[in-house]
């Protein structure tokens, strides 16, 4: 079934207040999932609705968390999740960052006691509005191990940032630390198919072609073939988001794909930096647009996001296709016979 993106949004939305959600909540949680169906990418998008609302059904989300910054010094401040669905204390985090960054000129804010955050640059996009520079970062259930070791402990972690440019889309990077999102296994083992070589491990460290038993074991970190270098990075991230922030540790967090567990309790945070404090915003898009030209020159150079906005824009003109059986389950309503 073709929905619009507002017929989408509405449909998830009123899923996830029939599941308990806040309005806020679900309002929040609808936007962000749809922007990322819009962008390609099920594995953080409509591919997440059922997992949620399983988490809201059965208490592993706080169905009515209210998210409040907790504390603030200066340009750092701390906002509890309440255990809720990640999306309205993102929100919170980053609109409260982007305020202290214009009165300090930075401003780092952590989200703890949260739950799955989606695609972490999304979040970062009214700050490339507000002309600023953003940093997002992100732990998970563990998923990947130290670097030498088998049992998971990390996270897959992933990364992100947004650099605005001046009469143009920003640049937006988001990057897991693991060869590749955990969310692609689970797509894998919903449409019955192999994953490479190099992906995941299965509960007994051994390479693994089958999803399943990589969902069961760990993932690889980027770089695990020839060097250390992605699970270091993942240790950073895992420090920055927990140890910093007062959030849980990856391997204190119940896997998000099994329907029982705890509440993950897991990290978020944002860093917003004003160029207008230091290179001055009209120098700073200069310099953007003189090293985006450069990266022109050659042929077959994509711009980090641009496939994302591409894909985004046709969605908001064409709309997305929806299984008749999940638009009947989301709205309450039995399926039609097929």
């Amino acid at each position: 079934m073709k929905l619009t993106i507002a017929e989408t949004e509405a449909l998830v939305e009123g899923a996830l207040r029939r599941a308990g959600a806040t309005e806020s909540m679900a309002r929040s949680t609808a936007r962000a999932l749809v922007l990322a169906e819009a962008q390609g990418l099920n594995s953080h998008g409509l591919g997440r609705v059922n997992q949620y609302l399983t988490h809201l059904g059965n208490g592993r989300a706080n169905a009515a968390a209210q998210a409040a910054v907790l504390r603030r010094k200066g340009g750092v401040l701390l906002v509890d999740a309440d255990e809720g669905l990640a999306f309205p204390a993102c929100e919170l985090a980053v609109s409260e960052a982007i305020a202290a960054a214009r009165e300090h000129g930075v401003a780092f804010a952590g989200v703890m006691r949260s739950h799955h955050c989606g695609v972490v640059v999304d979040h970062l996009r009214p700050v490339a509005q507000a002309g600023m520079v953003g940093l997002g970062f992100a732990n998970s259930p563990a998923a990947m191990p130290a670097a030498g070791g088998r049992h998971p402990i990390f996270g897959t972690n992933p990364v992100a940032a947004i650099f605005p440019r001046r009469d143009a889309d920003p640049l937006m990077i988001d990057l897991s630390l693991s060869e590749v999102a955990r969310g692609k296994l689970m797509v894998a083992a919903k449409e019955g198919r192999a994953i490479p070589e190099g992906w995941a491990l299965d509960a007994q460290g051994r390479p693994t072609t089958d999803p399943q038993a990589g969902m069961h074991g760990s993932m690889l970190p980027i770089g695990a073939v020839s060097s250390s270098k992605g699970a270091m990075l993942a240790l950073v991230v895992e420090l920055l988001v927990t140890a910093v922030i007062g959030a849980q540790f990856g391997f204190e967090a119940s896997s998000f794909f099994i329907d029982e567990g705890n509440r993950p309790g897991i990290g978020q945070a944002f860093i917003v930096v004003d160029p207008g404090a230091l290179a001055g915003r009209d120098a700073f898009m200069d310099r953007v647009e003189v090293l985006v030209a450069e990266m022109l020159r050659d042929e077959g150079v994509r711009l980090p996001g641009a496939r994302r906005e591409a894909l985004r824009r046709r969605a908001q003109a064409e709309g997305l296709e929806v299984a008749d059986a999940l638009v009947a389950q989301w709205r309450g309503t039995p399926a039609a016979p097929g």
